[in-house]
């Protein structure tokens, strides 16, 4: 099971380069590509905004 971004990310990109697996794309909200993820839960632990959640 993927993690998600939620409407809480403030799109600060610490998410991005803690990703192993390079799952994690920029935007107005970041994005996390299921096909890439391997819920590791990296990109959670180190989010500011409590953003990502397992789906």
């Amino acid at each position: 099971m993927a993690h998600k971004i939620t409407t809480d990310c403030a799109a600060c990109g610490t998410c991005q380069g803690e990703c192993p697996m390079g799952a994690i794309s920029a935007g107005d909200i970041y994005v996390i590509d299921p096909g890439l993820c391997t819920d590791c839960g990296t990109c959670a632990s180190v989010c500011p905004m409590g953003a990502i959640v397992q789906e």
